[in-house]
């Protein structure tokens, strides 16, 4: 038996067969083990390659559907999109923004509201002026106004006790809250300047007599009151339209109060040149001028500020409203203008500012349900306020967000 090699012989004679192997340039025979090896390098490497090459082409034609879709949004060139813009629905056959459920009673409850408001504050400048008639035709007015306003609103709630219900808290945050604290102090005001009225028909003497003395007074001090108040009336439901979710009614936040404003003197002027003789109707020709400059200037920018927004203002029954309201206001301030002494024009002109009043309210209300509506009005806002925050771009500003409330 042979003693085996030593180990230094062993690592010697390999050395040497590596050498000789390099010597004739790496073209002798491999073994079973290398070539296998090689050979799963070889398509490790192709398949690699493969690979690569078709993520490279994945990525390329991603890259370049991308840029046609840019190009697309750009209004330029580019390849035609397979996959089509997409269509302002619905989620599962639901609406993206549940329309208002509120009906024709609170478009009617605006504009009496807007009425009160503006016949307290004809009535107010009679009384200090010494225009009787003035005076007594606002008052009533504003009496009926405000009743109306009561009936259409519990019309809404659906019972009376809602209402009470809500004087429970004061929430200056809250329109709602505030309007009915608003509506519960201007109506006592109003009844009790419209019963002073009566104190001219009441007998001289006995308990009557002494009544018929002290409601003067009291119906003064009650009517101004009520003139006081009658600005956050006229105002506080332009405010609370706002404060809503509807688009075209929530972005123009700056501009209803503004028309409400307007429509309500417009509508008290209107009151006055109806009741009132050319010689005491003066007051009513000055509200009438100031309530129309408010109402259009405001109609004017719900109608061109928006941008997308003011659509629902321009077209269908809401444009048309706003149009004959527009032409109705125009043409009442023109006749209370140049008609100072025909009783009929005056009565002509005031009809015509009441009926602008009207139709401005319901053209405003009807504007915003359509808004709420059409998932469009919703949706194409939204993305340009995200797109405007992804460039680091600011949108003009009468396209800013507004404040949330």
């Amino acid at each position: 038996m042979t003693s085996p090699e030593p180990v230094g012989d062993r690592f010697r004679r390999f050395r040497r067969f590596r050498e000789r192997l390099a010597a004739e340039g790496g073209d002798g025979p491999q073994s079973s083990d290398q070539r296998a090896t090689s050979g799963a390098e070889r398509a490790t490497a192709t398949a690699s390659d493969t690979v690569g090459s078709r993520r490279g082409d994945l990525t390329a034609r991603r890259g370049a559907e991308a840029s046609g879709r840019r190009r697309r949004r750009r209004g330029g060139g580019g390849e035609e999109l397979r996959v089509p813009e997409a269509e302002f629905t619905s989620y599962y056959g639901r609406p993206i923004l549940k329309a208002p459920v509120w009906k024709w009673d609170i478009a009617a409850y605006l504009f009496t509201g807007g009425l009160a408001a503006g016949s307290s504050l004809l009535a107010a400048g009679g009384q200090l002026t010494g225009r009787p008639a003035l005076r007594r035709a606002g008052r009533v007015t504003a009496l009926a106004a405000i009743s109306a306003s009561a009936v259409f609103l519990v019309r809404d709630l659906g019972r009376p006790a809602r209402f009470h219900h809500m004087l429970r808290v004061a929430k200056p945050t809250s329109p709602m809250s505030m309007g009915t604290w608003i509506l519960t102090a201007y109506g006592p005001a109003a009844g009790v300047a419209a019963i002073a009225e009566a104190a001219g028909v009441l007998p001289r003497h006995g308990l009557l007599g002494l009544a018929g003395r002290v409601l003067p007074p009291i119906g003064h001090a009650a009517g101004l009151f009520a003139a006081g108040a009658a600005p956050a009336l006229a105002t506080y439901t332009g405010v609370l339209l706002a404060d809503t979710a509807v688009p075209s009614w929530h972005e123009a936040y700056p501009e209803l109060p503004m028309i409400f404003a307007g429509s309500a003197l417009a509508s008290g002027a209107g009151v006055g040149l109806l009741a009132a003789p050319p010689s005491q109707a003066g007051p009513a020709r000055r509200m009438a001028v100031a309530g129309a400059a408010l109402e259009l200037y405001g109609t004017h920018r719900v109608e061109t500020r928006l941008g997308l927004l003011s659509e629902p203002y321009r077209v269908g029954r809401p444009g048309r409203l706003l149009r004959a309201a527009r032409l109705l206001t125009v043409g009442g301030v023109t006749g209370a203008l140049l008609g100072r002494r025909s009783r009929v024009v005056g009565a002509l002109s005031g009809t015509a500012l009441l009926a602008a009043s009207v139709l401005t309210r319901f053209g405003i209300f009807y504007g915003g349900v359509a808004s709420a509506r059409d998932p469009r009005y919703t949706v194409v806002p939204q993305r340009e306020r995200v797109e405007a925050r992804r460039t680091g771009m600011d949108l003009p500003a009468d396209r800013a967000v507004p404040p949330a409330v």
